[in-house]
Parts: C-alpha cells; sequence; structure tokens
C-alpha cells in the first residue's frame, strides 16, 4: 500500500480529522504541548546552526535541523524587560518594566497585562515556570502563581550560583547541592512525565550562560580544554584573559545543550514530540569583545574598570530562535524575516483558536509567526522599533528602528550620541554615520518614523507633537 492509499484508509475511518498530518490542510488542530526553553544571555553566535564552529551544541543543532531557524530574532537588550515582552506581546514600558529589576526594587510585570501562562491556563494547560522569573520581586503581586503559572520552582531574581543553588521548592526556599542546569532539567523531566496525557505549557528558564559562566560539570567542560577559540582583539586586555572568557561561556552554553539533549529524548521516549512545539530563544545578546564590550545593552567596556556603553548594537538585541514542532514545520526551515520577542503571544493566540480553544482579544504590539512556522509566504514586517532606559551602572534612555539596511538610534540622556549605520554596507556596525550628510534623507526619514512609534506606544520621552 502507498501513502496516498494508506491516508486514504485513515481518512475513512475519521482519523486525519483528529490527529491532522503534516503538510494536509488545515484542519483542526490539537492542543500542543510547549517546552519553552529560554536562556539567560546567549548570543546568536553562540550556536553551532548559526555558523560557529568553535562551540559544542550538537543538541541546538539538531533542533535547527529538525524544525525551523530564525536568522533575525530580536528582543530588547537586557534581561527583565525581554521576558515582560515574551510574556505579554506588549513593550516593556508599557508593562511597567524599563531596566533589569535589580534586588529590593518594587517594579515588576503590570498585573493587568495577561501573561502567556495565563492564555495557556485558560486553554486548559497545565502551565509551569521552572528556573528564572525576573519580573518582581513581591510575592503578594508578581509572584508566578499569581500570573498564571500552575506550578513554579525556581528563583525570583535575575542571580544565582550555578552551582548548590538557593531555590524556591514547594514554596519554601531551599538551597539544593549540585549544579542549577542539571537541577532545573531534572525538575523539567519530573514535570513532563507527571503532565504527559493532557496539554501543558513549560517554560524552563536558565541562569546559563549568564556571568559567572562557571562551575559546570567537567563532562560540559571537556570540549574546550586546551582549544583556542576564535575571538576579537581587544586593546588593553590580554589574549588569554578573552581565550577564558570564550572557554567558561562555551562550556555553560554548553551545560544547556546537553540538557535540551536529555528534554528531547524524554519527549521521544514518551511518545510526545511530534506535537509539542519546542523553542530554544536566549533573553538578549551578548558580547565578548565584540566592539571591545563584555556583556550586552549595559555592557562594560573591557579593560576600563567600571566604564559602561550602553548600546543597541546587533549583537545586544539580535538573539538565537529555534523552533521545532514536527506536526507543522518542515525539518530544516529557515526564516530570515525580522520578529521579535512581542510575537509570541499573538502567535500562540493564533495557534489556541485554530485548536477551537476561547481565547480572550488582546491588545499585542506582536505579529503571529504561525504562517512563518507553516513556511507560508506573507507580507511581513519592514521595520522593527525597541526602546531601552537603563538607570544602573550608567543612565541612558535609547529608541531604536531597525530595517532591512538601517539602524537608527536616539539617545535622549543628556550628553548622548545618536547613531546611525549602514547595516547592509557595516555590518559590524563600526561607522557612525549621524550627521552625515550623505545620509541626510534617510536620517530625517527614519527619525520620523521612530517619532511616530514612540508617541503610538505611548513612549513618556516622545517629543510632543506641533
Amino acid at each position: 500500500m502507498n501513502r496516498r492509499e494508506f491516508l486514504k484508509g485513515l481518512a475513512s475511518i475519521g482519523i486525519l480529522s483528529v490527529f491532522p498530518v503534516r503538510g494536509f490542510g488545515r484542519s483542526k488542530m490539537r492542543r500542543p504541548n510547549l517546552v519553552f526553553l529560554l536562556t539567560d544571555d546567549q548570543a546568536q553566535w553562540a550556536v553551532g546552526a548559526y555558523g560557529n564552529d568553535d562551540i559544542h551544541t550538537p543538541n541546538m543543532d539538531k533542533l535547527a535541523e529538525e524544525g525551523i531557524l530564525f536568522t533575525r530574532a530580536f528582543t530588547a537588550p537586557v534581561c527583565s524587560p525581554s521576558r515582560a515582552m515574551i510574556m505579554t506581546g506588549l513593550y516593556a514600558h508599557q508593562v511597567g518594566i524599563d531596566d533589569w529589576i535589580a534586588p529590593g526594587e518594587e517594579e515588576g510585570l503590570d498585573p493587568k497585562a495577561t501573561t502567556l501562562a495565563e492564555l495557556f491556563k485558560r486553554a486548559g494547560y497545565t502551565t509551569a515556570l521552572i528556573g528564572k522569573w525576573h519580573l518582581g520581586h513581591k510575592k503578594e503581586i508578581y509572584h508566578p502563581l499569581k500570573r498564571g503559572f500552575d506550578y513554579f520552582m525556581g528563583f525570583l531574581g535575575g542571580g544565582n550560583r550555578p552551582m548548590n543553588p538557593t531555590l524556591i521548592v514547594e514554596g519554601e526556599e531551599r538551597q539544593l547541592q549540585g549544579y542549577l542546569t542539571d537541577i532545573l532539567t531534572d525538575d523539567a523531566i519530573r514535570f513532563i512525565r507527571e503532565h504527559r496525557d493532557k496539554p501543558f505549557a513549560l517554560f524552563l528558564h536558565t541562569r546559563a550562560p549568564h556571568a559567572p559562566y562557571t562551575p559546570v560539570p567537567e563532562e560540559d567542560m571537556a570540549h574546550y580544554i586546551g582549544k583556542t577559540f576564535k575571538a576579537p582583539k581587544v586593546e588593553g586586555v590580554p589574549d588569554e584573559r578573552v581565550q577564558e572568557e570564550y572557554r567558561g561561556y562555551y562550556a555553560s552554553v554548553s551545560s544547556i545543550d546537553r540538557n535540551l539533549g536529555r528534554l528531547l529524548d524524554e519527549l521521544d521516549s514518551l511518545g510526545l514530540a511530534e506535537n509539542t512545539i519546542v523553542i530554544l530563544m536566549g533573553d538578549n545578546g551578548y558580547m565578548i569583545g565584540h566592539h571591545g564590550l563584555l556583556s550586552k545593552g549595559n555592557a562594560f567596556v573591557m579593560g576600563k574598570r567600571g566604564q559602561r556603553r550602553p548600546n543597541m548594537f546587533e549583537l545586544s538585541i539580535l538573539v538565537p530562535l529555534i523552533i521545532r514542532w514536527p506536526a507543522v514545520i518542515k525539518p530544516g526551515s529557515r526564516c530570515d524575516e525580522m520578529v521579535c520577542s512581542t510575537d509570541f503571544m499573538p502567535t500562540f493566540i493564533d495557534i489556541l483558536r485554530e485548536c477551537g480553544c476561547d481565547v480572550p482579544e488582546l491588545k499585542t504590539e506582536g505579529m503571529s509567526m504561525l504562517p512563518l512556522l507553516r513556511g507560508e509566504q506573507v507580507k511581513w514586517r519592514d521595520e522593527l522599533f525597541l526602546l531601552y532606559d537603563m538607570h544602573h551602572g550608567a543612565e541612558a534612555h535609547m529608541r531604536m528602528i531597525r530595517t532591512r539596511r538601517w539602524k537608527l538610534v536616539l539617545h535622549y540622556e543628556e550628553g548622548g550620541q545618536h547613531e546611525l549605520y549602514d547595516l547592509e554596507n557595516d555590518p559590524g556596525e563600526e561607522r557612525n554615520l549621524y550627521g552625515d550628510e550623505g545620509v541626510a534623507e534617510v536620517q530625517e526619514e527614519l527619525t520620523e518614523r521612530l517619532v511616530e512609534w514612540q508617541r503610538r506606544v505611548g513612549d513618556p520621552l516622545a517629543p510632543k507633537e506641533g
């Protein structure tokens, strides 16, 4: 019997209407499970599938081979704003967050904003957050269990130890023994096993590869012992120091990769892989020596103790994004469209509606990626906007518009220097063209578009009209 005859037989007894087969029409979906692996400070360049042959990420690479790899996925340049955008589909300033939330700070995710967890819970899912939250410390207001999660094990703030961490377990803080990424993955696997018989939405948020990168298990460091890595030269900084940064950072990423493999194996063994959406994403980009900097949008100048360089360089906002969903996504797909962390909420709204779930009408600032996941040709955005208000370590108020060719960053802080880059001819953003007469028309047009966006999204720093 050939494939066509086999499928015809299934259709005759009604199976295809319940279990849609990949590539056949738009029949009603089954509710997919979700495993959302969000890493902390993982740059897009720190994944083998994006062309890095120094790093050992076989499971991330496999995920790309079996799913879709996004080459232009953007988010806020630091942690808490990025997570707020992922969780709500809104810009961070619209939900009460500007910079990363420091210990003791009062701010947190606006309780009026609907989260992805609340969306899934309403659709009949069991929801879990395992790992890092970083969207507010006040337990009575911002705790994950008050924001749509049925289960939480992890930590509310931004930092933790990579080994022997202190975590909230069953509502109580406990110091656990072992490596943090392994501990979190152990609990994620337990959760999947216990909830395999009905839809679940699991958010696994690692602390890795955030600094300090080590210690990590010997098996993860072993890939890098005695090796020399391709790395930028930084004036005034010994090459050995830069190499050590890369060695620790890469080993931390490999610890995530090994645990991703454990998760994928578990989904396979339970027969859940076909209809489980697996997402790998970094919460923001990262630099080690690029532009002479270390870290992200609030980067330090390497070799100049305490000096900061607030920025929205591509390397700070460009993140890895790989999605596998065998029931829908063609293996080995690649998407070059500009997508953003605000796009997850409208994407999951569309998915749940196609599954017949009761989904509320919600305002979002994103676009549904579902057509892109299906490989459809659709009209997509030709410009992307971001903002970042930095108040830890330095003050900066940056507003950005990025098109396929150009990037304009306006600085609203006192003494700030505006930036304009021709990404087509200067992808490394080495030549700031702001004020250059040769690009005056481009600068003016981009400024108008950016200011118009600022007004539309309620940016308090938007210039007044007239």
